[in-house]
């Protein structure tokens, strides 16, 4: 039931994909504008990761790692300079859940692979949510299907908005 109901508010803006494997934003993510409160907390949000819907993942898989990046902002614009979050995945398609920002340990099964690169004000001991004070800076995620042994299989990258 869960699956149907994320499934039904995916919005087709917030769409990626490669080779067979792509990824959807749920709303009220939508590829466009990161939504309101889904911001730090400096600047008024208690922001949390995008529910991502994924299809056709790459036989094999068994994780999936989101790197989060300011593409504005060159020392956080790749790598998972807003941190990394990995999510255990089975068979083709995964719904990968909203966790919060800011925190080391998640719900659901994810883990902070690495932390933001942050500090002082804007440390973060996992995801920073977009945290550029209604600049417009373009926030985007890379969604990587692994296999065991930690090999990449497959890479989309997902615009997540401007904030």
């Amino acid at each position: 039931m869960r699956k149907f109901l994320t499934a039904a508010l995916v919005l087709a803006a917030g769409m990626a994909h490669a080779e067979g494997f792509s990824v959807k934003l749920a709303l009220p993510w939508n590829g466009v504008t990161v939504p309101e409160g889904q911001q730090c907390r400096l600047f008024g949000g208690d922001g949390a990761t995008p529910v991502f819907v994924l299809n056709g993942l790459p036989e094999g898989t068994t994780q999936v790692r989101v790197e989060f990046n300011d593409k504005s902002y060159p020392p956080l614009s790749e790598d998972g300079g807003h941190g990394v979050i990995g999510f255990p995945v089975s068979g083709p398609d995964a719904v990968l859940p909203s966790v919060p920002g800011m925190m080391a340990y998640l719900p659901s099964g994810a883990t902070v692979i690495s932390a933001a690169r942050t500090g002082g004000r804007y440390a973060s001991a996992g995801y920073l949510p977009p945290c550029s004070g209604g600049r417009g800076n373009r926030y985007e995620a890379d969604v990587v299907a692994l296999d065991a042994r930690g090999a990449e299989l497959a890479r989309v990258a997902v615009e997540l908005g401007r904030y």
